[in-house]
């Protein structure tokens, strides 16, 4: 049965996940994690954001134990998210309930902590400290397994109508090869979530958003594709079943200009193109990453992509990195988590992401949600995601922020101890007169109040390429 799962005891890991993951799951919940795992997971550094694992423990259960928890999982509405394989990448053991990327076995021989994220099993950490990738990543350049995200292209005459159904972004003034961050949004002005659309020049856009929407946003790109189909639009979808690498730190440049013929000095941000690198072809390489450095994600085709991995790691230059450097990396730069920092129930212009919506698009008012967001920009919006910084106990998701006469006003959505400031600094969410830059305000942390200041975002400046 397409599906189905053997139910045969073996080592099993449970992860306790914090709230509002991508997985949207309440907390604290017991997700298994099937895998042969070396080490226990939970060696993580306390510097690790605690929205990656809470808590990880080795157990050993009986089949009818497994066939308890999985019909509890089941029960609880999870199992479309932790049981299905992806198109082309079935799971690979009778056991698992995790998806695995191309690089799964490559990460455990090199020493990677494998931990649940968004259904997907991923490595935390290497042998490194947190802080160590992190600040390797700043200084020089590390490489990302994201290969759980949704690469997806749409075909045809009609697909930047497609996507202007869909999104904020004036999709159809990008130029060959440009891509933009855009948004999904719903009828009531929410985000459903963050997305980059490139147009590429062989004639499709090519769509990579977030892992934790994948079902959410494959269904609403397929659902939309058969009405225009419908109403004899020529347009249509196709999963890519890539593995995606990203690599970020200032020396990027370098690294990768040893493996390719083109000229990456012509390649700025927020651009693409199709090329072999370090002896792949078929890679499609774009200037982007979630770090705020340069950087680059390359699209590779999964056979290759161990390989891909291995020769770029030749250069000493080179160190791969985890989802917990990822998380600071981020936030260091400013940039949302979707489900912690946006969604459903932010707009854009709550979000502090007015500068995705097209100005076409503004006029034009066509977008879903338009008609609640249109009016908030030139409007007055009841909150704001605002920057903040604070010394002592670092601030974390769901923390809440309170004027400084007591009163609580917002809440963390996310926060972590800043490696490159030494300082903790957090994103959140307060009501408009209290998000001007400077503002002091508390902090509930560990259930003491501490001082929190309003900071403008990035923390730390970004360094994107772009041509001067």
């Amino acid at each position: 049965m397409p599906g189905a799962v053997s139910l045969q005891p073996g080592p099993i890991v449970l992860c306790a996940l914090k709230p509002r993951l991508l997985l949207g799951l309440p907390a604290p919940i017991l997700i298994p994690f099937v895998g042969d795992l070396t080490k226990p997971a939970r060696t993580t550094s306390p510097s690790v954001p605690d929205r990656v694992v809470a808590s990880v423990r080795r157990l050993h259960w009986s089949p009818v134990t497994m066939q308890r928890v999985v019909s509890m999982v089941a029960r609880l509405g999870l199992r479309g998210q932790l049981l299905p394989s992806v198109p082309g990448r079935p799971l690979s053991g009778s056991q698992d309930v995790l998806r695995r990327t191309p690089l799964y076995d490559f990460h455990l021989a090199r020493g990677g902590k494998m931990v649940a994220f968004a259904g997907w099993s991923l490595p935390v950490q290497y042998q490194d400290s947190h802080i160590d990738s992190h600040l390797h990543t700043r200084r020089h350049c590390s490489l990302f397994d994201v290969s759980h995200m949704l690469q997806t292209k749409i075909h045809g005459c009609d697909r930047v109508k497609l996507m202007e159904s869909l999104v904020v972004g004036d999709i159809a003034e990008l130029k060959p090869n440009q891509g933009t961050l855009s948004l999904f949004t719903n009828e009531a002005g929410g985000i459903l979530d963050d997305l980059i659309v490139t147009n590429t020049s062989e004639g499709h856009l090519y769509v990579v958003s977030n892992a934790g929407c994948w079902d959410k946003d494959l269904t609403l790109m397929q659902d939309k594709v058969r009405e225009l189909q419908n109403m004899g639009s020529d347009v249509g979808l196709e999963v890519v079943d890539n593995a995606l690498l990203a690599l970020q730190g200032p020396t990027v440049a370098q690294v990768l200009q040893d493996g390719v013929a083109d000229d990456l000095r012509k390649l700025p941000f927020m651009t693409s193109a199709v090329m072999e690198v370090f002896g792949v072809s078929g890679c499609r390489v774009t200037r982007c990453g979630y770090t705020g450095e340069d950087g680059v994600e390359i699209s590779v085709p999964a056979a290759e992509a161990v390989r891909l991995a291995k020769a770029l790691l030749e250069n000493p230059e080179v160190k791969l990195a985890g989802l917990a450097a990822r998380d600071s990396l981020r936030l260091e730069a400013g940039l949302c988590l979707y489900g912690n920092d946006i969604d459903e129930h932010t707009t854009p212009v709550e979000g502090s992401l007015s500068w995705t919506l097209g100005k076409r698009r503004r006029a034009a008012m066509d977008f879903p949600g338009a008609a609640v967001i249109i009016p908030q920009l030139k409007g007055k919006v009841q909150r704001r995601r605002v920057g903040l910084m604070c010394e002592g106990a670092p601030m974390r998701a769901h923390s809440p922020i309170l004027s400084t006469e007591g009163t609580v006003i917002g809440t963390v959505t996310s926060g972590c101890p800043s490696p490159c400031l030494k300082k903790n600094v957090a994103m959140g969410y307060v009501p408009s007169e209290y998000s001007r830059p400077g503002t002091r305000l508390l902090v509930e942390v560990r259930r003491k109040q501490q001082t929190a200041v309003v900071s403008k975002m990035p923390f730390v400046p970004t360094n994107y390429y772009t041509l001067k």
